[in-house]
C-alpha cells in the first residue's frame, strides 16, 4: 500500500523537505551567531551569498509543505474504500494511532510554512536583510514540526493494513461519543452560528478599520486565528449538516467527495488561506518596523489584512449559500 502513487509522492516530498530544512537550520544557526552586515569578513560574505540560495530553496520547500496538507487529505479520502468500515478520510486516519497526529502536525506545519513565506517575501523587499534573523529563528521553530510530521507520516503509511476494521465518521463525529470531535458536533446550533458569524463580522470590521487607519494589526491577526478556530467548529457543528441535509452527519471530510461537488476544497482553501494571512500579518506587525521596509510594509500589511478578510468572508458566504440553497432546516433556522 505504501507504493500507492500519492503515498510515494508524500513520503518522498516530506523526506526531501526535511532534509532541506535540516541543512537550512544549520545555516540558520550560523547566521544567528555570526551575521554582521557591517563586517566585510570572508565569513559574512559567504553567509550573504548562501542566504539567497537557502531562501529560494526554502521557498519551494514551504510551498510544498502547504500543498502536501491537501494532498494528504485527498490521499486519506481516496484510500477509504480499501478499509472495512471507512466511508471517508475519517476511517482511513483511524486505521492506526499515527493518522490524526500526522494530520494535526500537517495543519500546524502548513500554516507556519505559509507564514514563513510571507516573512521571507517581506525580507526580500528590504535592501539590508531587515528580517533575516527573525525569519531564520522562525525556521528553527518550523523544522522540528516538519521533522515530527515526516516521522509520524512515515509510521502512519507503514502501518496501514488492509485487514483492519476501522471506525466510520458517523461514530467519531457523533454527539454522543467521547472526544473533542463529539463535543464540537454537540454544540448548540444557534450559539454556534452567533459565535461564528460574530467573529467573522468582527474580523471584517477590524480589517476595514486597519486598511483605512493602519492601526489594529494585532487585532486583525488575532481575530483571523480566532476565526480559523470558530470556522472549524462551525463546519462540524452546523455547516456540514446543511451540506449533507442530515441532522446527524457532522463529518468534515465527506464534503471533499464528488457527491457533494467537492465543496470542502474551496472551504478548506479559504480557511487556511485566511489563517496564513492573519498569522503573517501578526508577525510583520511584530517585526516589520525597520527603516528599509517603511515604504513597502504598509501596503504589504494591507494586502494581508484584505486577504484574511476575503478568505473568511468567502468562507462565510459559501456557508450562507449552502444554508439558503437547501430546504433543510435545523430547529427552524
Amino acid at each position: 500500500m505504501i507504493l500507492h502513487p500519492p503515498i510515494v509522492a508524500l513520503v518522498v516530498g516530506s523526506l526531501l523537505v526535511s532534509f532541506l530544512l535540516v541543512l537550512a537550520s544549520w545555516y540558520a544557526i550560523r547566521i544567528l551567531r555570526h551575521w554582521d552586515l557591517a563586517s566585510g569578513s570572508e565569513l559574512q560574505l559567504g553567509l550573504e551569498r548562501r542566504t539567497y540560495l537557502v531562501s529560494t530553496v526554502m521557498g519551494y520547500a514551504c510551498a510544498f509543505q502547504v500543498v502536501s496538507l491537501f494532498l494528504f487529505i485527498y490521499t486519506a479520502d481516496d484510500l477509504a474504500p480499501l478499509f472495512v468500515g471507512a466511508m471517508c478520510a475519517v476511517g482511513t486516519l483511524f486505521v492506526n494511532p499515527f493518522g490524526y497526529p500526522t494530520l494535526l502536525l500537517k495543519v500546524v506545519g502548513a500554516v507556519m510554512a505559509g507564514a514563513w513565506l510571507i516573512v521571507n517575501h517581506a525580507d526580500n523587499c528590504g535592501r539590508d536583510y531587515p528580517l533575516i534573523r527573525q525569519k531564520y529563528a522562525f525556521l528553527l521553530v518550523l523544522t522540528p514540526v516538519v521533522l515530527g510530521e515526516t516521522a509520524t507520516q512515515g509510521a502512519y503509511f507503514a502501518g496501514l493494513k488492509a485487514d483492519v476494521i476501522t471506525s466510520c465518521c458517523g461514530s467519531l463525529f457523533s454527539s454522543r461519543g467521547p472526544g473533542v470531535a463529539s463535543e464540537l458536533a454537540s454544540l448548540p446550533i444557534l450559539p454556534a452560528k452567533v459565535a461564528f458569524y460574530g467573529v467573522v463580522a468582527a474580523l471584517l470590521t477590524a480589517g476595514a478599520w486597519f486598511c483605512r487607519r493602519a492601526t489594529g494589526g494585532y487585532l486583525v491577526a488575532g481575530l483571523s486565528l480566532l476565526a480559523f478556530a470558530t470556522s472549524i467548529a462551525a463546519l462540524i457543528s452546523f455547516i456540514s449538516l446543511y451540506i449533507y441535509e442530515l441532522p446527524t452527519h457532522h463529518c468534515p471530510f465527506c464534503i471533499l467527495q464528488r457527491e457533494y461537488n467537492f465543496i470542502g476544497y474551496p472551504l478548506y482553501g479559504m480557511l487556511f488561506g485566511g489563517a496564513i494571512a492573519g498569522l503573517g500579518l501578526g508577525l510583520l506587525c511584530r517585526w516589520g518596523g525597520t527603516v528599509s521596509l517603511r515604504s513597502v510594509m504598509p501596503s504589504l500589511k494591507r494586502r494581508l489584512a484584505l486577504g484574511a478578510m476575503m478568505c473568511f468572508g468567502v468562507y462565510a458566504a459559501i456557508s450562507i449559500y449552502v444554508m439558503l440553497a437547501t430546504p433543510f432546516r435545523l430547529g427552524g433556522y
